[in-house]
């Protein structure tokens, strides 16, 4: 698994270094970021196929990112996590182009199971 890079985007440092760890120890190369503009210079230099965003980032929120990822990358998979959830939220996120969305505290088994099926469908893309 060493090239299956994971972007993990999160103000809350602790959040981001329980993501890390956990990605980590299941294989994954973590990199992170704690704003979205953050992400977005780390993404034009270090190229990474699966993403866990926050929804509220200061600045861009996550919604706003995930829309720029997929202009600038749009074969990378981004995975919305939040601590705020609604369904306008919901309908928001699909809009925008994300993958699925994990209320948190989300399970970090469901967020590996995520990130393999992300990198599992990455791979059978590349084999078309």
């Amino acid at each position: 698994m060493g090239d299956k890079r994971i972007l993990v985007v999160d103000d809350q440092p602790v959040i981001r270094e329980m993501f890390k760890r956990s990605f980590e120890r299941a294989g994954f190369r973590v990199v992170t970021a704690q704003s979205a503009e953050e992400a977005l210079e780390l993404l034009s230099k270090t190229p990474c196929d699966v993403l866990f965003l926050d929804l509220d980032l200061p600045g861009m929120d996550g919604i706003e990112l995930c829309r720029r990822v997929r202009k600038e990358w749009p074969m990378a998979i981004p995975y919305a996590v939040t601590g705020y959830t609604s369904l306008f939220q919901l309908t928001e996120c699909r809009e925008a182009g994300f993958e699925d969305y994990f209320p948190k505290p989300a399970k970090m088994a469901d967020l590996k199971k995520a990130a393999e099926h992300a990198f599992e469908k990455l791979e059978r893309w590349k084999q078309r």
